[in-house]
């Protein structure tokens, strides 16, 4: 495929970028995971004492098997979707291809114990959950990990860089760099330990979850012993109570968290959007780039602008995967079979905008004399450290007070001072409010990066 005529920008323009995860969520990968799947079970069987027609397989032949899925290559995926053509099935396809296979390693007798009384949700469910957790634990957990911790380390180099807050917008009591960007790590690191927490469940329980088929042909045999022991094999958890389809609860439970994350990063690229436009950032010019095909002059911000519009269509996917795979009518219908073929793409997207935020991080640099500016042209900050000063002194209506002196005024550095010096107050608080800036008046800011948890 010409990434020029792909359908999706995940397979054409970011192509590049999000390679790593088609090792994990294309429809390769998804038949090597069923492969997987199979053959284990197949494994499973064999070791079973009381599942007779089957013995037990030696070392080598298993090993033989596992290369079915371990040197797994497109030739074969090919040969199954041509298998599939004909079934119009594309588990069965799988079944029968690994059926020719194990004729070729001389196991014509036991081909039928391929598949042996499962239904095909008892391959998809378990394969998906793996490529799931295996595409989160080896592909985007660590690239948010690496976010974090960036941001902790600039969060410390500007720690002590103060800068002027704004709530709702107007001139607020002052914040440092550092904190504010400590801040989104230690959210982002509370949602980092839930996601790496996160147990992912898988059945293996037949054509309504109840057995029925494996408990006819072996009765003798402890099959939910057989299934845990089994799923647990796969590094998933045993769902012993469900219907045909293990209920994705899990997996919903993950999209939530994922969901959690992107909103955590869409309110980070957006502060750093107004950082930037506030000139609190300076952009590093990049040789040849150009930020406007008419304006020469322009450095745009488009990583995060990237960042943020990857994130929307990430949410967007998550919240349908969330609140439609759970649903089911009955003991099964097959509406969440299309759908669960995407959750790659969400990631997809949230991947690529992480990555296009590491990106943009790197191009930031600090703009002090801007960030000094600011500070210094909004003396009226001060105001709540003076009332709160005149509280504390029991000067009378202190609040009131500041806010005659401030509301909609525009505050100097000098009309401050003659206002502290016509204050009938201690001497020691007088002095102490004298000496305060806009720039030293970050309460205990520059240490509260210490706060940000540990992962």
């Amino acid at each position: 495929m010409d990434s020029l005529t792909a359908l999706s920008p995940l397979d054409g323009r970011y192509a590049n970028t999000v390679a790593p995860l088609r090792n994990y969520f294309s429809e390769f990968a998804l038949l090597r995971y069923r492969i997987l799947v199979e053959v284990e079970y197949f494994i499973a069987l064999s070791r079973e004492k009381k599942i007779r027609e089957l013995p037990k397989l030696s070392l080598s032949v298993e090993k033989k098997l596992r290369s079915l899925y371990e040197n797994f290559n497109e030739k074969d995926a090919r040969q199954i979707k041509k298998i599939e053509k004909i079934t119009n099935h594309d588990v069965k396809a799988v079944e029968y291809f690994l059926k020719e296979k194990l004729e070729r390693l001389g196991l014509k007798k036991y081909t039928e114990f391929i598949h042996f009384a499962l239904t095909s949700e008892d391959c998809n469910n378990l394969s998906y959950s793996l490529e799931w957790q295996e595409g989160l634990h080896k592909i985007y957990q660590p690239k948010l990990l690496q976010l974090i911790q960036k941001l902790k380390a600039l969060a410390k180099r500007y720690q002590g860089i103060s800068l002027l807050s704004l709530t709702h917008g107007q001139s607020a009591t002052p914040t440092t760099v550092g904190k504010e960007l400590a801040v989104f790590a230690a959210r982002l690191s509370r949602q980092y330990k839930t996601l790496a927490k996160e147990v992912f469940l898988g059945k293996l329980s037949g054509a309504t979850g109840t057995w029925s088929a494996q408990s006819l042909a072996y009765p003798d045999v402890e099959w939910v012993s057989f299934t845990k022991k089994f799923i647990h094999s796969l590094g998933l958890e045993p769902n012993l109570l469900t219907t045909q389809i293990e209920n994705h609860d899990s997996l919903a439970e993950s999209y939530h968290i994922l969901e959690r994350i992107n909103s955590i990063l869409l309110d980070f690229t957006r502060d750093v959007w107004l950082y930037i436009m506030r000139g609190v950032f300076a952009q590093k010019k990049k040789a040849g780039e150009i930020g406007s095909s008419t304006m020469p002059h322009k450095i745009n911000p488009i990583q995060f602008e990237n960042a943020e519009g990857n994130l929307g269509i990430a949410n967007a996917y998550f919240s349908h995967l969330a609140s439609k795979l759970p649903i089911s009518r009955l003991q099964r219908d097959l509406s969440d079979s299309t759908v669960l073929r995407n959750q790659g793409v969400p990631l997809g997207h949230s991947f690529l905008s992480v990555e296009n935020i590491l990106t943009g991080l790197e191009r930031l640099v600090i703009n002090e004399q801007r960030i000094n500016e600011e500070l210094g042209n909004h003396y009226e900050i001060l105001a709540e450290a003076i009332q709160v000063v005149l509280r504390k002194v029991g000067y009378p209506k202190p609040y009131e007070k500041l806010k005659e002196f401030t509301r909609g005024q525009m505050i100097t550095k000098e009309t401050l001072r003659s206002f502290i010096q016509s204050l009938s107050i201690p001497e020691k608080e007088k002095n102490k409010l004298l000496k305060l800036t806009p720039r030293t008046y970050i309460g205990l800011a520059s240490k509260l990066i210490n706060f940000i948890p540990k992962i």
